[in-house]
C-alpha cells in the first residue's frame, strides 16, 4: 500500500489574516501618504471632517475584512493610518475673534484688477478645496493676506487685488 502524499502544513490561520494584520501596520506594500511638514492647523469644522472620514474609514475598512475583500483592505488601512496620524497632529484653531485683519479662519473677499470678485476662507490643508471657496493657509494666496486689513493691496497671481472685505 502506498503512503499517503505528505500534506504541507498548514497553521490554520488563512493569509487574509495576516495581511490585515501586516496592512495595520503599513506593511501592505502601499506607500503611505505624504504627511506635510507643516504644523497641522485645523478649522473646528476641519477637526470635525477628520473625525467623520476616521469612523468612515474604520467602517469600509471593517466591512472589507468581513467579506475578505484583501484587494479594498490596504487602501483602506493606509488611508486610515493618514487620518489617524493628521488627527493626531491637528492643532485647532479657534474662529478669529475679530475681523479687523486676516486671521486662520477669516473668509475674505478680493477684487481682482481684472474686475472679479472671489470670496475664500482660509483654512487646514487638508480642507482646502479652492473651487469650493477654501484655501490652505499656507497657499500663496493666504501668505498674501494673513495679517492685512479691508482696503489693503495685495500682488496675487502677478495681480494686484484689493481685500475689500473680512468675516
Amino acid at each position: 500500500m502506498d503512503a499517503a502524499p505528505a500534506r504541507p502544513y498548514h497553521s490554520g490561520m488563512s493569509r487574509a489574516f495576516v495581511k490585515e494584520d501586516s496592512a495595520d501596520k503599513g506593511d501592505d506594500g502601499l506607500p503611505e501618504r505624504a504627511v506635510s511638514s507643516h504644523p497641522n492647523l485645523v478649522t473646528l469644522h476641519g477637526l470635525a471632517a477628520i473625525e467623520a472620514e476616521i469612523a468612515r474609514l474604520g467602517n469600509a475598512l471593517a466591512m472589507a475584512r468581513a467579506d475578505g475583500d484583501t484587494m479594498a483592505i490596504p487602501p483602506l488601512a493606509r488611508d486610515l493610518r493618514y487620518w489617524q496620524q493628521r488627527r493626531s497632529s491637528a492643532e485647532p484653531v479657534a474662529p478669529p475673534g475679530s475681523n479687523e485683519t486676516v486671521q486662520f479662519g477669516s473668509t475674505i473677499t478680493i477684487h481682482r484688477a481684472d474686475g472679479r470678485r472671489q470670496t475664500y476662507r482660509i483654512v487646514g490643508e487638508d480642507e482646502a478645496d479652492p473651487k469650493g471657496g477654501t484655501v490652505s493657509y499656507i497657499s500663496p494666496l493666504a501668505q498674501a493676506v494673513l495679517g492685512r486689513r479691508v482696503g489693503d493691496e495685495i500682488a496675487i497671481a502677478g495681480q494686484d487685488a484689493e481685500i475689500i472685505s473680512i468675516d
